[in-house]
């Protein structure tokens, strides 16, 4: 399958290795553009490509950047690109870390639910749950005692049966979360963000989550701080 992967961080990174791995074809971008990626598509295969392009020759498209940098990205990214593609948001909302205010979350909206009115197209929401690189190097095969899960949340159920299936290819069972209304429910702060659980746990801890955005995950002020000192 075409893949485009729009930002080579941590996650964008680990995906592109990945997904190589498992014989995908794989189209990596980033804003400082193909140049800087030279060293990933070596390594991997991927081939390196302006962000437009990662987007309008994929059949799966994944957006990987940080919450506030989605701004950035071209207006007509997704123009002309067929109907049936499917978009992957694994972002996260770091008001006091990175991404500072973004006043539509801090007012009640899903993170997910605003990236997708940035991009002016559907989006599932999955892979922002667990670390780089667990993810890197947990995958297991199906039936394995403990495998790790994931949760998705989207619209669309073929969408999501499709990212169900990447999943599954990474070595991880996938958890169905619902609707994108409901990706809520995997935002930092809940009990599934950041822990090892297999799909009975993912499913516990998702039903444990309350719809509420603590002090900790909202802004304080107008400034964003760092991962190593907080706002």
């Amino acid at each position: 399958m075409k893949i485009g992967i729009i930002g080579a961080g941590q996650i964008g990174g680990t995906l592109t290795r990945r997904l190589s791995q498992l014989g995908h074809e794989v189209f990596v971008a980033n804003s400082r553009g193909p140049s800087a990626l030279a060293g990933l598509a070596k390594e991997t295969g991927a081939k390196a490509v302006t962000v437009q392009d990662a987007a309008r020759a994929s059949r799966v498209v994944i957006v990987t950047i940080p919450e506030a940098k989605i701004r950035n990205l071209p207006i007509n990214l997704f123009e002309g690109v067929p109907g049936d593609v499917v978009v992957i948001d694994t972002g996260n909302y770091y008001p006091r870390e990175r991404d500072g205010r973004i006043d539509e979350i801090e007012a009640g909206m899903q993170e997910s639910r605003w990236v997708e009115t940035r991009l002016g197209r559907p989006v599932v929401k999955a892979f922002n749950t667990m670390n780089y690189k667990h993810l890197l190097e947990l995958g297991r095969p199906a039936g394995t005692p403990g495998r790790l899960a994931l949760p998705v949340a989207g619209d669309d159920p073929r969408a999501k049966q499709v990212v169900l299936w990447l999943i599954e290819q990474l070595g991880f069972d996938g958890v169905d979360d619902g609707g994108l209304d409901d990706s809520w429910r995997q935002q930092p702060g809940t009990p599934v963000y950041d822990k090892e659980l297999d799909s009975a746990g993912v499913r516990h801890a998702l039903a444990k989550a309350r719809n509420e955005r603590t002090s900790q995950w909202r802004a304080a002020g107008n400034s964003s701080g760092s991962f190593a000192q907080r706002a």
